[in-house]
């Protein structure tokens, strides 16, 4: 049978079957290929597409511009069924730490010079969430740690030929280990102290709170003040800031109804008319904020930095006291905000 993971069980079958080593080792590859596709430029753009719309279409669409590169299957059909809803995987992070790819390097960290008050995460016991602490001085180092996950298969999987509950709890687990690693890159955004927190902003004018544009010209006021406040802040810390700068709204996705009609706003009521938003701002929605009224605005990348040591691999092994496969996936990154100046957090009330 055709699978989505593996292009075909058959092959599989007449190589031995599980027995084998060499179609255990084959299985081995076509996992770590399929944990390996987040990693790949099309599918990192249809995630961006997701984050910043939530539309599917739009997502779709960002897969489909990559459909004659030489480094992506032909087909893009097969490619989306094969996929399933990792197509909207949560990697916003992304866009907001400055990502290094250590992968070929022999460092166990990375430094951050000129600390101001940061955040990091440690390595912390299998299955357990990621501690936050904090750091401060001149110069302070992040460790790149080993964070990882079990995945057991029965071997009666394999005996009664039932390819696709196998296949079906390799997505589920690439889900699970890509939300752990994206939940502990937005912990850290969720710790910043209550120092950056702003108020919902009131606005000039006698606008009585009943007025259809009270709520987004509030909301427009509040970013405006949040942008203004992380520049002023970082004025004079040698970072590349001006008031052309992009920040990024990290929101919740309780907030999509409402963030657009803010960001849309224009001075005058005729289509050439500017925003009432002065700053650059796009927005990224997750669904793995604590809170579903605040939200964040982020001057991203400069002393908000991660690293990737090593993608999700699997290594597997079979369990003859439970006649399951066990199948370890792994993974290695680090984490750090080294200057909290710049992310403000937004009331929306």
């Amino acid at each position: 049978m055709k699978g989505q993971i593996v292009s075909d069980w058959r092959l599989f079958e007449r190589m031995g079957g599980i027995d084998s080593p060499q179609a255990r080792k084959l299985v081995r590859g076509s996992l770590n290929r399929f944990l390996n596709l987040p990693n790949t430029a099309p599918f990192k753009a249809a995630s961006q597409a997701f984050a910043e719309t939530g539309s599917r279409t739009a997502a779709r669409g960002a897969v489909q511009a990559f459909a004659t590169s030489g480094d992506f299957p032909t087909s893009v059909i097969e490619v989306m069924d094969k996929y399933h809803q990792l197509l909207y995987f949560d990697t916003g992070y992304t866009d907001i730490f400055d990502m290094m790819d250590m992968r070929q390097s022999n460092r166990n960290s990375f430094d951050i010079l000129d600390v101001i008050s940061g955040l990091t995460f440690a390595k912390v016991p299998e299955g357990m969430k990621a501690k936050l602490y904090k750091m401060s001085g001149e110069k302070a180092s992040v460790s790149l740690d080993m964070y990882g996950a079990g995945l057991g298969w029965s071997r009666r999987l394999f005996d009664d030929k039932e390819y696709w509950t196998i296949e079906d709890n390799a997505v589920e687990f690439l889900n699970k280990a890509g939300e752990s690693k994206a939940q502990d890159f937005y912990d850290l955004i969720e710790a910043v102290a209550a120092t950056y927190d702003v108020a919902w902003h009131a606005i000039e004018g006698a606008i009585p709170n009943t007025n259809e544009n009270y709520v987004p010209l509030r909301d427009i006021s509040t970013i405006n003040t949040a942008c203004e406040e992380i520049l002023l802040r970082l004025q004079d810390l040698g970072m590349s800031v001006t008031p052309n700068s992009e920040f990024i709204i990290l929101a919740p996705i309780q907030l999509k109804n409402r963030l657009p009609r803010a960001l849309g706003m224009v001075q005058q009521p005729f289509s050439s008319s500017t925003k009432q938003i002065t700053y650059n701002v796009r927005v990224i929605y997750t669904l793995m904020l604590t809170s579903t009224t605040d939200y964040y605005v982020i001057l991203p990348k400069n002393k908000i930095k991660g690293a990737n040591r090593m993608d999700l691999t699997i290594f597997s092994d079979f369990d003859i006291e439970a006649y399951t496969d066990i199948a370890v996936g792994w993974q290695r990154y680090g984490g750090a905000i080294g200057n909290i100046s710049q992310l403000a957090r937004c009331s929306t009330s």
